[in-house]
């Protein structure tokens, strides 16, 4: 009977306990549901917020292309460069006598952030030339656009190097500026009027492709 007494105050102690222990584990497993469900909450929020940044994370691990293991060279032994020249025509319809006016075009900075230029870049063996110049235009612009029909071909010695490059030019008509580019934190872009980029843009063979740019869209809205 002692023993039984014993044993049953001794149970009479620790139940009680026994509960207040389940009570605060229950409480303590509810708190760090709650907890995680509001830290997924922030998570999930925090994540919201950066949708906007998502963009730039994808073309900042987007690097432009480097070292020319595939260029491509002429029959003479000289580096196929490819360029383009992003334009667009203003909303209101252009007119002949003054597409000087109702034309853009997108000029970018050399590496070293000055001068005016249009984006260009080695020919590749893994790529047609027109896949080329959209390339150039995405990395060195953040443009995508289309691409159309060759402007010409120029020869023009490299000032970097001393020696001849061959260079081939197309329009691309632009139809997406993206707001982050591979490039973006060497080169800057503006859009100006064709008359700012002939008095701007340091090379010759690039004001030329110009010309004939500007003569042509001419005839097609001439023949529109």
């Amino acid at each position: 009977m002692d023993l039984l007494r014993v044993g049953g105050g001794v149970a009479l102690r620790i139940v009680p306990k026994l509960a207040v222990l389940g009570f605060l584990i229950s409480a303590s497993v509810s708190f760090a549901s709650w907890l995680g469900a509001r830290s997924l909450f922030r998570v999930w929020e925090f994540l919201k917020g950066e949708e906007g940044k998502t963009e730039k994370k994808t073309m900042m691990t987007m690097v432009a292309r480097q070292g020319r293991e595939l260029q491509r060279y002429s029959s003479c032994g000289r580096r196929l460069v490819v360029g383009c020249i992003p334009y667009k025509l203003k909303k209101d319809d252009p007119c002949t006598e003054d597409l000087d006016k109702s034309v853009q075009v997108l000029v970018i900075s050399s590496q070293k952030g000055h001068g005016m230029m249009f984006p260009k870049g080695g020919w590749e063996s893994d790529e047609t030339i027109k896949q080329a110049a959209s390339r150039e235009a995405l990395e060195e612009a953040g443009v995508h656009g289309h691409v159309e029909s060759k402007l010409g071909k120029w020869m023009y010695k490299s000032n970097r190097y001393n020696v001849l490059y061959e260079g081939i030019m197309f329009p691309l008509n632009v139809k997406e500026e993206l707001p982050y580019w591979p490039e973006m934190e060497v080169r800057k872009r503006r859009w100006v009027s064709v008359a700012e980029a002939r008095e701007g843009c340091q090379h010759v063979w690039m004001r030329e492709a110009l010309e004939i740019l500007i003569t042509r869209l001419g005839q097609q809205i001439s023949n529109a």
